[in-house]
């Protein structure tokens, strides 16, 4: 077993340093609010009458005060797929609590919307700052100090994020992530992007697109490609905040059952009042985060992490940046590929090994931190397993050698020697660029770019045949601070068709991309973004123009422009779109901080 890579630990050290004052600050609230948190029955009878109102047959035992009383924050909804099983979640919970003396209430609900409904929509526009209000609702749910722990039931894109931050505001109490797993796999995922490109040349109809759709996207459960939900689940095993083993076993199934009671069971044996008392505040810490990091790049996931991490981690005190990551990915070998990146889905991946064969695989070659807090064992170690039944009761047994070398592999042959995720920067700016999902030969493009304002202009253009040529496509004023900075899917399949075509493209935008992106190379996330901060000058991008020779190399890591951008006067940004609810949003635009920093209005405010 090797000792912990230099890398890591420096950049760990690194992030301690930076973060010693805000950490130090967080620290000293939760203990405060440790201190300060009353007894339910310290609370006025009116109060603890109103709470336990609804409680039916454990009003008696949260009256006594029996046993710890568990907060459920649910963002169950039956439109979201991944979110669908979630709805007889509280039921079966609140008996499992029961079985060791415990109880649970609801004690919120938080939305969870779906990008992949609304991706190319308007509502995409209030995708990000959703997160945001995921975490005001859980602090909302968790404000009536009746609660001993906090069961937290979300998957997707910005749930998982807006749940952590806001449970890291009362991590004085234990909190575990209670997955529901993904879909069992549709139609082989080259069909699927196949088709989506013919109907992009015009070559299918929108029947057959939608017949295409219906047999990927087609059950309860996650959607079963690498992107950002399936992101989240990774990093929360990476975290030791799920039941080990508990990202990627399907929905209704027997397995599943039992992670769920496990989870429940396990949460009430960490509360205050026992003799294992494990708070969120103790188990995100420095090394949980660059743990989180570290499972990112060597799977490949989303680079829409590349925001959601530093805003988790910020909730939390500690501060991390795009170099942090950069510097990582530069030591993290690519292990594992899962679909955008490879053939095989995360059921497949799951059936290979998964999670359990990834953090044995880090560990053993002293590329994660084991020595982290966990809600499922002593340290990381207890991750490095996979979850069964015997005679119906939950095991954990070694995931032995990989079962598919095509999507994972050992530390010491991978896919790649680094985790593909690299910061470029330059004249143009900083931003990301996800190499794992793109062939090496086109990691670099130098070529006039093409500019506009909207990713539904870039279709008119391509489908007028304006595109067809080696061009670095520019997409502007999508930032957090624009319009809230949606994922820009309907950029994915004309690029592609290009790439295609044999033209040398890319894609600078200030806007999002996720791991579902697909092969075109992109520097996504631009920073500072086109529109003008409150106090500053508008960012780099509002000053190009057609034309201008721009060169995005994640060999080099430039992202720059050979025209003289200091001569010109900047673009003027569109006028806000209204509708779709867009306008209550405002206040978030108005005071979002920069995608590096998280891309929050909350964090920008220094609540956190």
């Amino acid at each position: 077993m090797a000792d912990l890579n230099p890398t890591i630990a420096k950049v760990t050290q690194r992030i301690v340093e930076r973060s010693k004052d805000t950490r130090g600050r967080y620290l000293e609230l939760m203990q405060r609010e440790a201190d300060n948190q009353p007894d339910r029955n310290s609370l006025s009878c009116s109060n603890l009458a109103h709470a336990f109102a609804g409680a039916l047959e454990d009003q008696q035992a949260i009256k006594a005060n029996r046993g710890p009383n568990l907060a459920i924050v649910t963002a169950y909804n039956d439109m979201l797929s991944a979110h669908q099983p979630y709805g007889r979640y509280p039921e079966q919970m609140k008996l499992f609590a029961r079985e060791v003396g415990a109880t649970a209430q609801v004690a919120g609900g938080t939305p969870a919307m779906c990008d992949g409904v609304t991706q190319g929509q308007g509502g995409m526009e209030l995708s990000l700052f959703s997160r945001d209000v995921i975490a005001l609702s859980t602090a909302v749910g968790l404000s009536h100090a009746m609660y001993d722990g906090v069961a937290l039931l979300g998957i997707c894109d910005k749930i998982v994020p807006g749940l952590m931050i806001g449970a890291l505001r009362f991590g004085h109490l234990p909190a575990v992530f209670v997955p529901s797993g993904p879909m069992p796999s549709g139609i082989a995922n080259k069909e699927k992007q196949k088709v989506r490109q013919l109907y992009a040349e015009g070559k299918a109809t929108r029947a057959e697109l939608l017949e295409s759709e219906s047999a990927s996207y087609h059950s309860p459960g996650t959607c079963t490609f690498f992107g950002t939900a399936n992101s989240n689940q990774m990093m929360l095993e990476m975290m030791g905040l799920h039941m080990p083993g508990a990202a990627f076993v399907t929905p209704n199934t027997p397995l599943r059952q039992a992670l769920t009671r496990a989870a429940t069971q396990r949460l009430a044996a960490m509360s205050r009042d026992g003799d294992d008392f494990r708070p969120l505040s103790a188990c995100v810490d420095e090394k949980a985060i660059v743990n989180a990091a570290i499972g990112l790049l060597a799977t490949g996931g989303s680079t829409n992490h590349a925001i959601h991490l530093p805003a988790m981690a910020r909730a939390a005190g500690i501060q991390i940046d795009w170099e942090d990551l950069s510097e990582l990915s530069a030591t993290i070998p690519l292990i594992a590929r899962v679909y955008p990146n490879g053939s095989g889905d995360v059921n497949h991946f799951h059936a290979a090994g998964g999670m359990g064969y990834v953090i044995g695989e880090l560990l053993e070659a002293g590329l994660a931190h084991r020595d982290i807090l966990t809600v499922g064992g002593d340290d990381l170690s207890a991750y490095a397993q996979e979850p069964g039944l015997d005679d119906d009761k939950l095991v954990w047994r070694p995931t032995g050698p990989s079962g598919n070398d095509e999507m994972l592999r050992p530390a010491s042959t991978p896919f790649q020697a680094d985790g593909g995720m690299r910061l470029v920067q330059g004249n143009l700016g900083r931003a990301t660029f996800k190499t794992s999902a793109v062939e090496q030969e086109r990691w670099t493009i130098e070529a006039p770019c093409r500019v506009f304002d909207t990713q539904e202009s870039v279709a008119k253009a391509f489908a007028a045949g304006e595109l067809d040529r080696d061009v670095i496509v520019v997409v502007r004023f999508q930032g957090p601070r624009a319009n809230g900075m949606p994922e820009l899917h309907k950029l994915t399949p004309p690029l592609g068709v290009l790439q295609d075509r044999g033209y040398r493209v890319a894609l600078v935008t200030d806007g999002r991309m996720s791991g579902a992106s697909g092969k075109v190379p992109a520097a996504i996330h631009v920073t500072p973004e086109a529109l003008a901060t409150a106090t500053g000058k508008p960012g780099p991008l509002a000053y190009l123009q057609d034309g201008d020779m721009v060169r995005l190399s994640a060999e080099d890591g430039t992202l720059s422009t050979s025209a003289d951008l200091s001569t010109r006067d900047p673009a003027p940004a569109p006028p806000p779109e209204m509708g779709m609810g867009r306008e209550l949003f405002a206040m978030f635009r108005a005071n979002a901080d920069g995608a590096e920093q998280g891309g929050s209005s909350m964090l920008a405010l220094g609540a956190m």
